[in-house]
């Protein structure tokens, strides 16, 4: 574990330097109160920090206050070095944000035992931060196929229509279903229908680049959120997803038992216009034109489909003419496999 010291004695500075690294520890030396800031607010800042009250630019206890302001940074452990052992001088040290203190001349056994606790402390911390992450991932998936979950997909999807708005950049969305699954369930039972439902999820991730996210939307519907896709690339990768499920049956305890997907897809250069909500709704309108096309094929919405949604959000006098980074997907694309 690093160990930052901020001591300007420099008999004391040694002493603890040599101490640490006896006992294992990483040591990062400092000799000013302005130095050890710039430390402590690094990204691989010490977690365990020695600070003597008596420094020069910030002291001690100006240290503890600013460490103690700050909010998004995983937490410093603070040991005050002091001369002072006067209950009013341990008290202001603790106010300012001080977890311990070692008076000096310090005795080597009482700060190796102070380092423990607070070695103990932040190892707790990471416990529990890392529970809590797991927590919050496991609120925010889909239990059984261990997708995103609706709330958490609309999300994402939020976040990236916004970062394409700020970027001017493009982004697609796929609304994808699984044909007839129904019947599946109706003919080999919902434990199967679960086996294909975790088999599709897994197909799909791995058509999926590492920056794009899926989530499953409800029942037998999923919903891809692809950043930087033009119209043609979005066709292209609805074209990839449904050939990841087209005549490659899923192995079920049942046997196997044959799945298609229909997809509707969105894909906009000019996000200014339009909430995420908008290219959900242009995503299932393009994948109700699969499904009346045949099924077992992939829909892109068009500019026209588009400039009617913005139409709808959009004052008369202020709306945009169709974007020229929308188009429809091409024809090959779009009349592939059906199935009814």
């Amino acid at each position: 574990m690093k160990v930052l010291i901020a001591e300007d004695d420099a008999i004391s500075r040694r002493m603890l330097e040599a101490f640490l690294v006896k006992w294992g520890y990483e040591v990062v030396v400092t000799t000013q109160g302005e130095e050890a800031w710039r430390v402590l607010q690094a990204n691989d800042a010490p977690q365990i920090a020695i600070l003597d009250w008596m420094m020069p630019g910030k002291d001690g206890v100006e240290l503890c206050r600013c460490v103690r302001q700050r909010t998004g940074r995983a937490y410093t452990y603070l040991i005050l070095l002091t001369a002072r052992g006067h209950k009013q001088d341990i008290v202001e040290g603790i106010e300012a944000g001080a977890d311990d203190y070692v008076t000096k001349p310090f005795d080597p056994f009482e700060l190796r035992a102070r380092l423990r606790a607070g070695r103990r402390i932040i190892e707790l911390q990471e416990q529990l931060l890392a529970a809590h992450e797991a927590l919050r991932d496991q609120a925010s998936r889909d239990p059984l196929t261990d997708l995103w979950n609706h709330g958490a997909i609309l999300d994402i999807l939020r976040k990236e229509v916004a970062r394409a708005t700020r970027a001017r950049s493009s982004l697609a969305v796929a609304m994808i279903d699984l044909d007839q699954f129904k019947v599946v369930n109706d003919t080999y039972g919902h434990m199967a229908g679960d086996a294909v439902l975790r088999e599709t999820a897994r197909r799909l991730r791995g058509a999926m680049r590492t920056y794009d996210s899926l989530g499953r939307y409800g029942g037998d519907e999923f919903l891809a959120v692809l950043p930087g896709c033009d119209p043609a690339a979005a066709a292209r990768f609805g074209e990839s997803f449904r050939a990841r499920l087209d005549r490659n049956a899923v192995d079920t305890s049942e046997g196997l038992i044959p799945v298609a997907l229909t997809l509707g897809l969105v894909a906009v250069g000019d996000l200014r216009f339009l909430q995420p909500e908008a290219l959900v709704r242009l995503a299932d309108a393009a994948l109700y034109r699969a499904k009346i096309a045949g099924r077992n094929c992939v829909a892109v919405a068009t500019p026209e489909d588009v400039q009617a949604e913005i139409s709808k959000l959009t004052p008369e006098s202020n709306a945009p003419a169709p974007s020229a980074s929308v188009a429809s997907a091409p024809e090959s694309s779009t009349d592939s496999g059906k199935n009814s």
